[in-house]
């Protein structure tokens, strides 16, 4: 029997969390954030107004890495961290943090899952201001490739289910280049710090053939184009956004988002490779 499928997930974990981590939400943050992704419109970078600059819908990630990379550390080690690839999210926004707010954030696991890939992990990140009041919950799933889930179920019911928009033909497309630096910009000015994404060697450890763009900074990228193509380029519209993700965009690239549906307010999407494979799936956004 090999190392990978000898590999498991440690017992207790359902239910399982980790201490809570506040963060202060600068406006540079925010504004490095929108740049790492290309922005240029001026809503992003305005300092003058009282609420600064507005926050991407996306932004969210930044505040609870943290979180789940302690509740992993916490309840599942070290070990098994290379095995562990981003495979589901699901963002639902009660109000978007401003500059100079402080966030708490705390992660749980919710669910675990047996995938034929591996196991699926479900931590639920729900961040809420200074006076306890819900501002975000995200329901992120890691699928850890190669190892076997003892105990599954779930502690907590899913996230409330999003408008279903039926299935259409590509109402429109558009190209997004991801530049060379593209993973290393997004690290920074997120800061996110996963190896894999800006060290080929970490890359190649995990069984990578080069390093790769985030999974957030992809799903980011095509949110932009769905706000900027249905929303009139306004992101504080966006209630709800969730995708999963289906492949690898590596750097540097191209990649294509495509709108594939809309019912009211819910609109459809996807992304492709320059290859047409898929990278982005199911994916949603809800004003």
């Amino acid at each position: 029997m090999s190392a990978v499928t000898a590999l498991r997930l440690p017992p207790g974990l359902l239910g399982a969390t980790a201490a809570p981590l506040t963060h202060t939400i600068d406006a540079r943050w925010l504004m490095a954030y929108a740049a790492g992704l290309g922005e240029t419109a001026a809503r992003w970078y305005d300092t003058l107004g009282a609420d600064g600059p507005d926050a991407h819908p996306i932004f969210p990630v930044c505040y609870e890495w943290p979180p789940l990379v302690g509740l992993r550390e916490h309840v599942i080690g070290d070990e098994l961290a290379p095995f562990s690839v981003h495979a589901t999210h699901d963002l639902v926004i009660t109000r978007m943090p401003r500059a100079g707010e402080r966030v708490t954030t705390t992660a749980r696991v919710v669910a675990v899952e047996r995938r034929r890939a591996g196991a699926l992990l479900v931590a639920r990140l729900h961040t809420v201001d200074a006076h306890g009041r819900t501002l975000t919950t995200t329901d992120y799933g890691s699928v850890y490739r190669g190892v076997e889930a003892i105990e599954v179920g779930r502690v907590e019911d899913p996230l409330a289910p999003p408008p279903d928009v039926p299935a259409a033909d590509v109402r429109w497309t558009e190209p997004v280049e991801v530049a060379t630096g593209a993973a290393h910009v997004y690290t920074e000015c997120a800061r996110i710090w996963n190896p894999i994404h800006t060290d080929v060697a970490s890359a190649r450890r995990a069984g990578l053939p080069a390093i790769i763009l985030h999974g957030t900074a992809t799903l980011a990228l095509a949110v932009s184009r769905v706000i900027a193509r249905e929303l009139g380029g306004d992101p504080a519209r966006v209630r709800r956004v969730r995708s999963r993700f289906t492949g690898f965009v590596r750097v540097p690239s191209t990649l294509t988002v495509r709108a594939r549906g809309a019912s009211g307010t819910a609109f459809a999407f996807d992304a492709v490779d320059a290859d047409g494979g898929s990278v982005l799936g199911d994916g949603l956004v809800v004003a």
